[in-house]
């Protein structure tokens, strides 16, 4: 690598920078007296198992770091150009690893191989020295008997299946088991339906369609092609080594009290739950569960959260952002510019740059590789902070047939792009490469323009919650924008924009500020009034949809001024005062709209009853009190006609009848 010392030195700021030919082997003593003490970073990741184990056998007590320099900048044409990447690669190497959040899963080797014919039957036997067996065939082929019966068999075909590594459960249809008798081929018995069966692991070699969505991200359930020999031995080894306690990475962190999901049995945002791959994501009342052990890490729960409820772990955002600020600011420094932030994931992105490196031309100078567990879990503060710190460009390096669908992704650049365009960032500004090929790749990024980066960058600290500094993001994004706007018009489901109220209809109900979950909607706390937070609000819809009226809708908008502004007053009306105590109660209006619609129309309210309107008129204690002390029930229709019993009606007939005799056709009109 043609390494300009002297411009590292200076780019590093008084660290001491030292070079080496050899220095894994030949000058390996050149490490051993660097890293007696203190902090040293090695610009070698390939020989790093080398170096830590010199460092554990002589008691080096250096804080050691490691960094690649050679795949990602020294090995390219670009090469002579790259000492301000180089620096900023180095800077980022001083960021530590953050700690992680594991879950626990247990498996004791409980295992159902689900299969069709004697492939599965040929796994069992392979692992029925490590694992407790059971198999189930679909019946469509025949399956000659065991000779010796070491793991049950059965027929059956799993209809659905749930769970996790250590903890799955399958319902199967159609259960049936074979006869001891059977001869040339296992001959089964009557079936029945719903059999539900638990388990550790899981094997799928029906080659049928797979019983989980993502199932590659389903700890515990291994499928294979059965016509596909290599692949059901690697299926087969991975299982022999799923039994005992593993710890698995908690992706994502989560607030259900900043859940939007729902309030009072009415949806609002369902956006985690329309992304999510693996079906880690159910509802629960208001909110919803993720569940950690079934969680794949996609990230794109957290990227498309509008409130922050859910936040990706693995690293958090904060750490995200931290290390775009670390790499772009020393690139600054160090006098590079137009820098290109690419985004790549460790196994696919790495592998990509690595190829380039080795048999292409390598990354351009002012491509900036940054590794991330999932380009899925990146959102639009992401996106954000990486202008506002200076970025031209942000390229997402994906596959050219991702595994899992990139929609969260998609959205995201979506909601970026008409953002980054009416502030002057330039048209696709933020896109994905979506290629295999290392040659595709490096034609992309040498093909993009100069881009229009901030001629002054922001140097803020990311810190808070996930809405806290998404807010923040845009704020700098917007002080250091080439062409700043004040509002910005956004796609449909945005996480930012308006709420508009016909005033005219609004009876001020205050429905809407009750199930609005992040306080954008809000009333006064002695006059009836609506008041309305644009910095707030996330575009749930429950106001939209909670609204009797139906005099609420959603306007999707980024506005600048919204994060500093404070509550606007949407609608405003004198109360009405209690006739009794003077106390005011309800909105004037509509308590003079309610008398005047029931005064002499209703029959509750009419000729004798009409002092009941008084009770409207009242506050709910005098209300109470009024009922109370006069024995009056509002309630009360007029007087109903007596019940006529049986008795009344034959004592009315011999009433009627004695009348008749005594007032005879000769007598009547009385006795002469």
């Amino acid at each position: 690598m043609p390494l300009d010392l002297g411009a590292l030195q200076k780019a590093c700021k008084g660290d001491l920078v030292q070079g080496a030919r050899h220095l894994c082997r030949g000058q390996i003593d050149l490490f051993r007296g660097s890293a007696k003490s203190g902090r040293v970073t090695v610009a070698c990741t390939q020989e790093e198992p080398l170096f830590r184990e010199i460092a554990a056998e002589e008691g080096l007590g250096a804080a050691l770091a490691f960094v690649n320099i050679r795949e990602t900048a020294g090995w390219s044409t670009e090469a002579k150009q790259a000492s301000a990447k180089i620096a900023a690669l180095l800077a980022l190497a001083d960021h530590a690893p953050e700690p992680q959040k594991f879950v626990t899963l247990e498996s004791e080797g409980v295992t159902l191989i689900l299969g069709r014919d004697e492939v599965a039957v040929a796994a069992a036997e392979a692992l029925a020295d490590t694992l407790d067996i059971t198999v189930v065939l679909t019946g469509e082929a025949e399956v000659a008997p065991l000779r010796k019966t070491r793991f049950p068999v059965r027929r059956g075909i799993a209809r659905q299946a749930k769970g996790h590594l250590g903890d799955f459960e399958v319902t199967i249809d159609g259960y049936a088991e074979p006869a001891p008798s059977s001869r040339t081929k296992l001959e089964f018995g009557a079936s029945r339906n719903g059999l539900s069966s638990r388990a550790d692991l899981i094997i799928d070699l029906t080659g049928r369609p797979p019983l989980f969505t993502a199932y590659d991200l389903r700890e515990g359930y291994l499928r294979a092609d059965p016509q596909d020999p290599a692949a059901v031995a690697r299926l087969v080894t991975k299982a022999a080594s799923l039994v005992g306690t593993f710890d698995k990475p908690k992706y994502v962190a989560f607030s259900s009290d900043l859940c939007a999901h729902s309030r009072s049995r009415i949806t609002g945002c369902t956006r985690c739950l329309d992304l999510c791959p693996a079906g880690a994501i159910t509802p629960a009342h208001d909110h919803v569960v993720i569940d950690p052990y079934i969680c794949g890490g996609c990230g794109q729960c957290s990227a498309a959260c509008p409130t922050g409820a859910a936040s990706y772990d693995f690293p958090s955002t904060e750490r995200l952002i931290g290390k775009i600020r670390t790499l772009l600011a020393a690139y600054r420094e160090a006098g590079g510019e137009k820098s290109i932030l690419l985004l790549h994931d460790g196994e696919h992105g790495a592998e990509l740059i690595d190829a380039a490196a080795r048999h292409s031309a390598g990354l351009p100078a002012n491509v900036l590789p940054l590794q991330v567990n999932e380009l899925t879990q990146v959102g639009i503060e992401t996106i954000a902070a990486a202008f506002a710190y200076g970025a031209a460009h942000v390229r997402f390096l994906l596959r050219a047939k991702p595994r899992h669908d990139p929609e969260g992704l998609r959205q995201t650049l979506a909601l970026a792009e008409p953002i980054l365009v009416s502030l002057g960032y330039g048209d696709a500004a933020a896109a994905v490469i979506e290629t295999d090929d290392p040659d595709v790749m490096l034609e992309a990024l040498a093909g993009l323009p100069p881009g229009n980066a901030s001629a002054r960058s922001a140097s803020f600290i990311a810190s808070g919650g996930k809405r806290e500094i998404l807010r923040l993001a845009l704020r700098e994004l917007h002080r250091v924008a080439p062409t700043p706007v004040d509002v910005v018009a956004l796609p449909e489901r945005a996480p930012f924009g308006r709420v508009r109220v016909e005033t005219a209809g609004c009876t001020l109900c205050l429905s809407c500020v009750s199930a609005c979950p992040t306080s954008a909607l809000s009333a006064g706390d002695d006059r009836p009034l609506l008041r309305f937070d644009e910095g707030l609000c996330v575009q749930c819809g429950l106001c939209r949809v909670t609204c009797p009226e139906k005099v609420v809708s959603l306007e999707p908008r980024l506005s600048f001024a919204a994060f500093t502004g404070g509550p606007a007053m949407v609608k405003e009306e004198e109360p009405f005062c209690c006739i009794s105590c003077g106390k005011a109660f309800g909105v004037k209006s509509t308590i003079e709209k309610i008398v005047a619609k029931l005064d002499g129309k209703h029959w509750m309210y009419a000729g004798d009853n009409a002092k009941r309107l008084d009770l409207v008129k009242m506050c709910e204690d005098c209300r109470v009190s009024e009922v109370t002390n006069s024995g009056f029930d509002p309630y009360a229709a007029s007087p109903r006609p007596a019940l006529i019993t049986s008795e009344d009606y034959f004592a009315e007939r011999e009433r009627q009848r004695q009348l008749k005799l005594n007032n005879g056709p000769e007598g009547e009109g009385g006795a002469s």
